[in-house]
């Protein structure tokens, strides 16, 4: 069953597949083209170091480097961290309008998303997806990832929220579950399902 808007006082977004789309092929053509790996393949490099990535454990060298299987210097550093946010940096416009909806209403919107130091300062900085944001929470510089529980515990302590009144969107499961096992609701999210039917709204 959705839940009701009159008892919710945050909504918690994922970021990629959620409001983000997938990467498309001319997003990982450049990519590839810069390292010289197709790392758009399934079994690639660039998933196998992601979740340290994402948690803070990896530096974007070590990152890097661990993907490429060689040194990498600060200025690729730099423009691999930039190709790689372009990857999920196209925005999905159906969620994009469910956030103007929520915004219209005078709900409060936080963000949670697991993200890689680099490339969450690119996207503050540069990006206006944030903009409908009261709060933005990212798991690179918090050194702690979804599903880890502790980063659940941390968002509604900064949130002041209690976890029932808290609606969290997510693509993937394990990251849902995890925020069930702190008592927030959940919205399982798939890309082409109406996510304000999905909400209640």
């Amino acid at each position: 069953m959705a839940p009701s808007p009159h008892d919710v006082d945050w909504y918690l977004f994922d970021y990629g597949m959620v409001l983000s789309l997938a990467p498309d092929a001319a997003d990982w053509q450049r990519l590839n083209e810069a390292t010289g790996v197709a790392l758009d393949a399934a079994d690639s490099t660039y998933w196998d170091h992601r979740h340290a990535f994402d948690a803070g454990d990896l530096t974007s060298a070590a990152y890097w480097s661990a993907v490429l299987e060689r040194d990498v210097d600060a200025a690729q550093v730099e423009q691999l961290d930039r190709l790689d946010a372009a990857l999920w940096a196209r925005q999905d416009p159906a969620t994009a309008a469910v956030l103007q909806q929520l915004t219209a209403r005078g709900a409060q919107l936080a963000l949670l998303s697991n993200m890689p130091v680099r490339q969450s300062e690119i996207f503050t900085a540069e990006a206006d997806w944030p903009r409908p944001f009261d709060r933005l929470f990212f798991s690179g510089p918090l050194r702690l990832a979804k599903p880890d529980r502790r980063i659940y515990e941390h968002v509604l302590a900064e949130l002041g929220a209690p976890a029932s009144a808290v609606v969290f969107i997510d693509d993937k499961t394990e990251n849902l579950e995890a925020a069930r096992g702190v008592g927030m609701r959940t919205v399982h999210h798939t890309q082409g399902v109406d996510l304000a039917a999905e909400l209640g709204l």
